[in-house]
């Protein structure tokens, strides 16, 4: 987690330092039938907590996103963390093989809803490309050491949104 990020993990809380921590919630081992319903469990203790959320994500500072389907139109939510550059909130993801679904959303749909510490938002999703690209990109590699550690084992760009709450729900 960055420093500048609110709500880092307590104290007593193992800090995460590498994007291959064996304890890492994306490190760990999961049955089909568990990665199936992870998101929707995780968003149920999300709304029923305040935006709060235990396990794997404990003392972590979740989101919701939720985005319009680029080729379904429907709506899907997802958990992300949320991540800051000083009141900037900002996006981005582990995946691997490819860019997530909720990124390729964004970008055809930049109209998308946020549920922040138990506060829902209307909000504005903007993919950063070009020179705002390269400049965020560079202040989020140097500051978040996590998202650097990921950068330097994928050859793609990394994915980085910035939200715009825009008012509150």
């Amino acid at each position: 987690m960055s420093n500048t990020e609110p709500g880092a993990p307590e104290a007593n809380t193992r800090e995460i330092a590498s994007y291959n921590d064996p304890d890492a919630p994306w490190n760990q081992k999961f049955s089909d039938a568990e990665m199936a319903n992870w998101n929707d469990d995780v968003i149920s203790e999300f709304r029923a907590n305040t935006g709060k959320v235990s396990g794997a994500y404990d003392g972590a500072t979740l989101l919701l996103l939720t985005t319009t389907g680029a080729r379904s139109g429907k709506p899907h939510v997802v958990p992300l963390g949320a991540l800051y550059r000083d009141d900037t909130l900002y996006i981005s993801s582990f995946i691997e093989d490819r860019y997530p679904a909720w990124y390729h959303n964004v970008k055809a749909t930049p109209q998308v809803a946020v549920e922040l510490g138990g506060k829902s938002y209307r909000a504005t999703g903007r993919a950063l490309e070009g020179a705002d690209y390269d400049e965020f990109a560079a202040w989020a590699l140097a500051n978040n050491p996590l998202l650097a550690d990921y950068q330097s084992k994928v050859d793609r760009p990394l994915p980085l949104v910035v939200l715009t709450l825009d008012s509150e729900v």
